[in-house]
C-alpha cells in the first residue's frame, strides 16, 4: 500500500535492523526516503542491493552530520518532512566499571549526535511550517535493568529532551513522537558485545562474575526473549508519526514496554524494583 501523500525523511542508522526496515518500509509507501550509514562500505551496499538513496552519516562526528544534512537538502530540494533519529548502540556493564570516556561515547551516539542533527533540521522545518521528529527510544528509556545503565541514561536523556522539544514547539506545527519498542530482532546484542569489550575493564571488577552471564546473554543466539518481534512492528509506529494528522508524543511497541509503562503508573519503586531485578535474572536476561 503507498502513501496517500508522499513525504521526504532522513533516517539514520539504516545498515540493519530497524533502520534498514524503516527505509524499506516507507520507500515502498512512495516516500521520498534518505537512508544513512556510518560506514561507507554499507552505503554502498544499501545502494547497489537495496536501491536505497543513502548517504554517509557518522553520529559521532560534527562535520560528517553537517555534511550530510546538506546532501539530504541537495536530494529532497531544500525541504524535509521528517527525521527518525535511529543511530545508536548499547553499551553494557555496571555503572561503578563505568569510564567518563565510555559514557561520553555513549552519550556522543545516542543523544549528543541525535540533538546536533535535530537542531540543523529544525529551521528547515520552521521555514515549512511543518515537520515531524521521530526519535528512536527504548523500554529502557522509562524502566532500568542491571547492567545497562549508559544506555539506559542515554535512553532517559533522549526522553527529557524529547519532552522538552515537544513543549517549546508547541503550535509551530512540528510534532516530536517517541518511539519506544521492547525488544526486537536486530544486531543490537551483537554490537553491545563488542561495545562492551571495548569498554568495560572486568579484570578486578566486584561484577567479574555477574559479567559471564551478561556476556552470554550477549552471545546468545535467536530472539533475545519470548517476546521478541520483528523491526516491521517499529515500521508500524514509524508509518503512524510520520503520516497521521495527529502523531501520538509516545508509541509502546512489544509486550514489556506495555507492561511497564502500565505497571510504573501503578506500583512503588520498591515494588518495580523488585520486579526487574526479577525478569533482568541479574543480567543474565
Amino acid at each position: 500500500m503507498r502513501a496517500m501523500k508522499p513525504r521526504s525523511i532522513l533516517i539514520t542508522g539504516c545498515s540493519s535492523g530497524i533502520g534498514l526496515c524503516v527505509a524499506r518500509g516507507l520507500q515502498q509507501r512512495g516516500h521520498r526516503v534518505i537512508a544513512s550509514c556510518r560506514r561507507p562500505e554499507d552505503v554502498r551496499r544499501l545502494q547497489e542491493q537495496e536501491g536505497l538513496d543513502c548517504i554517509q552519516l557518522d553520529l559521532d562526528d560534527s562535520d560528517s552530520i553537517a555534511r550530510a544534512v546538506e546532501q539530504t537538502l541537495e536530494r529532497t530540494g531544500g525541504r524535509l518532512d521528517a527525521l527518525f533519529n535511529n543511530g545508536a548502540f548499547g553499551l553494557a556493564g555496571a555503572v561503578e566499571d563505568l569510564s567518563r570516556d565510555a559514557l561520553r561515547a555513549q552519550f556522543e551516539t545516542n543523544v549528543f549526535g541525535w540533538q546536533e542533527l535535530t537542531n540543523l533540521v529544525l529551521p528547515v522545518m520552521r521555514r515549512q511550517g511543518h515537520g515531524r521528529i521521530i526519535q528512536n527510544s527504548s523500554v529502557l528509556g522509562f524502566v532500568a535493568l542491571p547492567y545497562r545503565g549508559a544506555y539506559v541514561a542515554s535512553k532517559f536523556a533522549l526522553e527529557g529532551l524529547s519532552d522538552t522539544l515537544r513543549l517549546e514547539l508547541h503550535s509551530s506545527g512540528i510534532s516530536v513522537s517517541l518511539i519506544e519498542p521492547g525488544p526486537i530482532k536486530s544486531r543490537f546484542r551483537d554490537n553491545a558485545e563488542r561495545a562492551f569489550r571495548r569498554w568495560i575493564q572486568r579484570e578486578g571488577s566486584a561484577h567479574a562474575r555477574a559479567y559471564d552471564a551478561m556476556e552470554a546473554r550477549l552471545r546468545k543466539q535467536g530472539p533475545a526473549s519470548r517476546f521478541t518481534l520483528p523491526p516491521e512492528a517499529v515500521l508500524d509506529k514509524v508509518i503512524h508519526a510520520l503520516e497521521s494528522s495527529r502523531p501520538r508524543p509516545r508509541y509502546y511497541v512489544t509486550f514489556p514496554t506495555y507492561l511497564f509503562g502500565y505497571l510504573k503508573r501503578l506500583l512503588s519503586t520498591r515494588m518495580i524494583d523488585r520486579i526487574l531485578l526479577g525478569v533482568s535474572g541479574g543480567g543474565a536476561r
